[in-house]
């Protein structure tokens, strides 16, 4: 019996793949990989597609280095808007358009280190609003901030944080300095405290090894994430990434197959990037991804709504919530 066999037959028994077994899985032959990544998928989560769309809630000005960023203060790109946080009356225009068109989960994400106060409060007013008057989810991604924010923003609606890892906590440093893999960790565990699920994963391109890809998989799995978003590196112009390969259809394929035997029963997302593959993530949703953002990015093009809803109906998926 083959190790993807193996360790596939032993997940299915209740049994968690490790280090080690992750890194052999890894080494494989794709098609067999992704062929039984698919079968865990469909044992864990049927065919449930989870479907969610972001908007760009307060864009540019960012005080932090991360280096894939087009929107850090640290790097000059062609990403020249900058605005303050959206008024109550966009962030709903917004999160209702996304609601009629079948959209599950609306997320809005902001740039900088943290929201302040004053906008987390201005946020909930904006929350309460989208949560009266639609039945569409909300999700926030505002950076590093502390319990007693994520209560306020559970209070006004909120069902889910977003945090990405980004990457393993040995290869952190050499993608952002200006803040710790360590505060992200404690962001996601505040939320989680707060009553809130959360979403985390991270860019995949970034230089880091399979090794690293895998350490982040373990480290979101340990925090109990069941909602892990892989990016793919789109190198931006200006930043420090600019010149990163980018990552093929196939590498990108095995890397969602092991997140699938690392944490089988989660909604392995493909978000950031997904457009540079020709085939839009097909491939990937063959191969353990049953999750996806939608629509446009923070500062890049994605794929439409419509798009996607026709690619979920073609591979047999059905949009609904996905596990928690």
């Amino acid at each position: 019996m083959s190790i993807v066999s193996e360790l596939k037959e032993k997940v299915l028994a209740g049994g968690q793949a490790g280090k080690e077994e992750a890194m052999r899985l890894q080494a494989e032959p794709l098609e067999e990989l992704a062929a039984a990544a698919n079968e865990l998928r469909e044992h864990f989560c049927g065919n449930k597609f989870d479907l969610c769309t972001i908007v760009n809630g307060k864009c540019g000005g960012c005080s932090e280095d991360c280096r894939y960023c087009a929107q850090s203060v640290h790097y000059h790109t062609a990403c020249e808007e900058s605005y303050p946080l959206l008024p109550a009356e966009e962030l709903l225009r917004q999160a209702k358009y996304n609601d009629e068109r079948g959209v599950l989960r609306y997320s809005v994400v902001t740039s900088g280190r943290a929201l302040p106060d004053r906008e987390v409060d201005q946020a909930c007013e904006a929350i309460r609003e989208i949560r009266r008057v639609t039945g569409i989810q909300v999700c926030v991604s505002f950076g590093l901030l502390k319990e007693e924010q994520f209560r306020k923003l559970r209070e006004a609606g909120v069902s889910r944080v977003h945090c990405n890892l980004e990457t393993s906590e040995r290869f952190f440093p050499k993608v952002c300095t200006t803040h710790t893999f360590e505060e992200k960790r404690e962001t996601l565990k505040a939320a989680r405290r707060a009553g809130l699920s959360v979403c985390s994963g991270g860019i995949m391109g970034l230089g880091e090894t399979m090794d690293d890809r895998i350490d982040m998989a373990l480290a979101v799995r340990e925090l109990g994430v069941k909602s892990i978003p892989v990016n793919l590196l789109n190198p931006i112009k200006g930043t420090p990434f600019e010149k990163n390969r980018i990552l093929t259809n196939e590498e990108l394929c095995r890397i969602i197959a092991v997140f699938r035997f690392l944490v089988p029963d989660g909604n392995i997302r493909l978000a950031g990037g997904r457009g540079l593959l020709g085939d839009k993530g097909e491939k990937c949703f063959r191969s353990g991804a049953n999750a996806a953002i939608s629509g446009d990015m923070l500062t890049t093009a994605g794929i439409t709504v419509e798009t996607d809803m026709k690619l979920t109906k073609r591979l047999g998926y059905e949009v609904r919530l996905g596990n928690e």
